[in-house]
């Protein structure tokens, strides 16, 4: 279980990762680049920064060396502003799961579309379904009463 401790501190040091990021780091490699979070070591030596990069593949490897070689910068900036006894190590690792949530989206979407489509010509049917109690509902009845 992650203590409180570490939790706070993981989120000041995504604050402080992220903002760098986009503010004061000059490289241009590194664009597009979201920081989704961060998981540090129990004795906080160490932290895995979790970022989502748009773009194509190449693109992505392009932005994790360039993170990878601003880590002394960007650790520099968390010493800064986080008073700890160890500034942690970071270590940049590509989260996938903004991608695969935009996949999913887009096979629901996909089966949504489907749906509608076959629910619509279900409904344009031209041909009414006839069943027995219909057709019984169609014969004339005799009123009830004295058949006399």
């Amino acid at each position: 279980m992650t203590s409180r401790r570490l939790l706070k501190a993981a989120e000041a040091i995504r604050e402080v990762v992220s903002m760098a990021i986009l503010t004061e780091l000059r490289d241009p490699r590194v664009q597009g680049v979201t920081v989704t979070s961060v998981e540090v070591a129990p004795d906080m030596r160490e932290a895995k920064v979790y970022v989502s990069i748009m773009g194509e593949p190449n693109k992505q490897s392009l932005a994790l060396k360039g993170l990878a070689r601003s880590a002394g910068f960007l650790q520099a900036r968390i010493a800064d502003r986080i008073d700890t006894r160890y500034t942690p190590r970071l270590q940049f690792i590509l989260d996938t799961g903004v991608k695969k949530s935009l996949e999913v989206a887009k096979i629901l979407a996909e089966l949504e579309r489907e749906r509608q489509a076959k629910e619509s010509t279900e409904t344009s049917d031209p041909s009414p379904a006839v069943d027995s109690q219909t057709i019984g509902a169609m014969e004339p009845q005799e009123p009830p009463g004295d058949p006399a």
